[in-house]
């Protein structure tokens, strides 16, 4: 049975696309197959007669199974912004329902025994009206990762992030401190006090510099 888990973040350059690449490295070190998915993304260059983005690239090369670029990454949109914005800007209409088959399809068919989702920007970026970045992992009912990068403003950014998440009904299975900075001030004294604030498990500190990720403890909270 897949293990799979939504990657959210507390912000866009957050370190959500580098710890999920770490967690499915690890995930192929501890003898699973592994599959990353992004399913939206926005911000590309054309790479083999396509619209590539990096992040999902990064996933792709991260994953031990290995699909046709647009399995990984369902919809790429041109423009680094917000995805409604850059689908307004290339004049592409997103079907979430189609979307979200396609997803779920790639998922059931990949046949991997680990699978990160990652999100675009934060949890509430929409992508149409009325559906944002949250309702995409809502539907996919998926314990969710949350990426906190440690700096200024951190401690609100994960608590609002963390309530909306609960809020909208799914499970937090615990938080990642990804050190954004090599000299943030206090940053022990601001990790202790979000081990405090946030109603789940940090799971890992990702040191400045760090190269890898321990799956155990991911595994251990679903």
């Amino acid at each position: 049975m897949m293990r799979a888990y939504f990657v959210a973040g507390t912000d866009t350059e957050i370190g959500k696309t580098w710890c999920s690449a770490a967690l499915l490295r690890s995930a192929q070190a501890a003898g699973f197959s592994s599959l990353g998915l992004k399913p939206v993304a926005a911000g590309a260059e054309f790479i083999d007669g396509q619209w590539q983005n990096e992040d999902a690239i990064a996933l792709r090369e991260a994953s031990s199974v290995r699909l046709a670029y647009g399995r990984h990454n369902a919809l790429c949109l041109k423009q680094a912004m917000a995805p409604h914005l850059a689908a307004q800007q290339s004049a592409v209409s997103i079907d979430t329902d189609s979307l979200l088959r396609e997803l779920k399809r790639t998922m059931a068919e990949s046949g991997a025994d680990f699978c990160v989702v990652e999100g675009a920007g934060g949890w509430r970026v929409p992508l149409v009206d009325g559906f944002a970045m949250s309702e995409l992992a809502k539907a996919l009912a998926l314990p969710v990762i949350l990426v906190v990068g440690m700096r200024l403003g951190c401690l609100n950014h994960a608590q609002l992030s963390a309530e909306a998440i609960i809020r909208d009904g799914l499970h937090l299975a615990g938080w990642v401190a990804n050190e954004l900075e090599p000299k943030m001030s206090c940053l022990d004294e601001n990790i202790q006090s979000l081990q405090q604030l946030l109603p789940a498990p940090m799971l890992a500190r990702v040191a400045w510099g760090q190269q890898s990720l321990d799956i155990n403890k991911v595994l251990e909270e679903q």
